[in-house]
């Protein structure tokens, strides 16, 4: 039992640099019977406070209720603790962590127990600790984002290439007039399917981050106005309500509008879902701000559905991972999401205390990365020109289905076909014959397109700008940066043979 009444163990007492306690502490209430400067300090108190009012373990200090009964259980069990984290309360209210070493004794049958106990504000440290696993926790997902889009764009890219061969063949098949209605039916199946698989595989690819963005300066605003306005008929049906809170006068940032429009747009659309699963009813609140220290716009969607549980939290933007009913999703919304904003220069992170919605905040710079090169310019099929009956063509593909079809529409067009499987075929082919046209996938065994198209360039420069190049991925960087360079037209795959014939077309005007 501690003495406090000798001269040196005072002078001791106040000039100890952590909070020294002593008092009682008990289910219901507390009582001090000392207390050093520094521990009026920490919880910022007077010193002229007198020490009995000073009462640190009382109910109304802890930020959690709960953490105060976890710790009086466990000093009646241990009676001591080390080193013990807990968020308190200081005078005025605000909060702070607390490292707590405390030696109990019981001293009555209503459960109190006497203490002695060192308090080290330790918020500092905890900050440092937190950010620190952030960042943690921010590399181990890019690290993680960055081996999957290796992957996913590889297999993107082998199933981009039988999605073109079926559709090349259902779009021939639809078109023949011999064609009963059942059968067109079927046929018109096998494309919208295909059409919506290919979609799945953008999703993919947009994940893997290989994808033609276009972006200017934009007013975020105006962006969640008309996300919003997209989602106003099914809000009303399903008794979704929707408060915004948009600041006024941010500044504009430099963003591809749709790319923000689809992370705004699938946010939404997964808080109305856990909200009406939840409730049948929803009220959502959207809200802008500017943060001047980070330099950003903040676009925060919160909703008052169940949330989502702390061991689900941290695989979230994982890809795949849906806590949806098979059918219902594919795990990858979120992902594409985090995928572009992080491509942005932002952020995107997820707030979900227990039994309080769920918030997702995206952030956005404000001063913008450096800009980009010059978006590729895609095909434009307003103005087709006339067919070019009788016209050369050569179709560079290793896929041979694909080829095929490609071929066969072609030379239904009254086009003169050739078809070779590679690059070097393709040379041997140009050596022989003069062609008009040149169709030509990137990505081919032994000489792939960009090789090929460098010895066109050599062997026959004027017919090198009428080549038209065909991927079953979606320009990366390097691709880009080639295509640009060489300014031809290019589709990717799978692609429509419609397409394919205006685009030829345009290129022979």
């Amino acid at each position: 039992m501690i003495d406090k009444r000798g001269p040196a163990f005072a002078r001791l007492f106040e000039a100890v640099h952590e909070g020294v306690y002593i008092g009682t502490i008990g289910p219901e209430s507390t009582s001090t019977l000392a207390v050093n400067p520094h521990l009026k300090l920490i919880f910022g108190y007077p010193s002229e406070t007198p020490e009995g009012d000073v009462r640190p373990f009382d109910r109304d200090r802890f930020v959690d209720p709960q953490a105060r009964v976890a710790l009086v259980e466990r000093l009646a069990t241990d009676y001591s603790v080390s080193d013990y984290l807990l968020r308190l309360r200081r005078a005025d209210g605000s909060a702070l962590w607390i490292e707590l070493t405390a030696h109990a004794d019981p001293i009555g049958d209503d459960g109190s127990l006497r203490i002695e106990a060192l308090l080290r504000d330790v918020s500092e440290r905890k900050k440092l600790d937190d950010e620190t696993r952030d960042i943690y926790h921010q590399l181990l997902q890019a690290e993680k984002m960055a081996a999957l889009g290796q992957t996913i764009s590889g297999v993107a890219h082998e199933l981009n290439n039988p999605l073109a061969t079926i559709l090349s063949w259902a779009e021939r098949l639809s078109q023949r007039p011999t064609v009963d209605d059942n059968v067109r039916r079927g046929l018109e199946t096998i494309l919208s399917e295909s059409e919506r698989a290919a979609r799945i595989v953008r999703n993919l690819l947009t994940f893997a981050r290989k994808r033609q963005t276009t972006r200017a300066m934009v007013d975020v605003n105006q962006v969640v106005r008309e996300t919003l306005a997209l989602r106003a008929y099914e809000q009303r049906l399903t008794n979704v309500v929707v408060v915004d809170a948009l600041a006024a006068g941010l500044p504009h940032v430099f963003v591809d509008g749709h790319q923000i429009q689809q992370v705004l747009l699938n946010l939404i659309i997964n808080a109305e879902q856990a909200m009406i699963s939840a409730n049948g009813r929803g009220v959502m609140v959207l809200r802008t701000w500017q943060d001047p220290q980070q330099e950003a716009i903040i676009l925060e969607i919160n909703d008052d559905g169940p949330g989502i549980p702390d061991d689900v939290q941290p695989k979230i933007f994982d890809p795949f991972f849906t806590t949806k009913e098979v059918g219902k999703g594919t795990g990858l919304g979120l992902t594409v999401a985090y995928a572009i904003v992080q491509e942005h220069g932002g952020r995107i992170r997820l707030e979900s205390p227990p039994n309080r919605g769920a918030s997702f905040y995206v952030e956005l710079p404000v001063t913008g990365p450096k800009l980009p090169p010059a978006p590729v310019r895609r095909v434009s099929f307003d103005a087709p020109a006339e067919s070019a009956a009788g016209a050369s063509v050569l179709v560079v593909e290793d896929e041979a289905k694909l080829a095929s079809a490609v071929v066969d529409a072609l030379r239904d067009a009254e086009y003169v076909v050739e078809h070779a499987r590679d690059g070097e075929e393709a040379l041997e082919l140009i050596r022989a014959h003069a062609f008009d046209v040149v169709i030509c996938d990137l990505k081919m065994p032994r000489l792939d397109g960009k090789a090929f198209y460098r010895a066109l360039e050599d062997a026959a420069p004027e017919l090198a700008r009428r080549v038209i190049f065909v991927t079953g991925e979606v320009a990366g960087t390097d691709a880009d940066e080639f295509l640009e360079e060489t300014g031809c037209r290019w589709l990717a795959k799978p692609f429509r043979l419609g397409d394919l014939l205006r685009t030829v077309r345009e290129t022979l005007s």
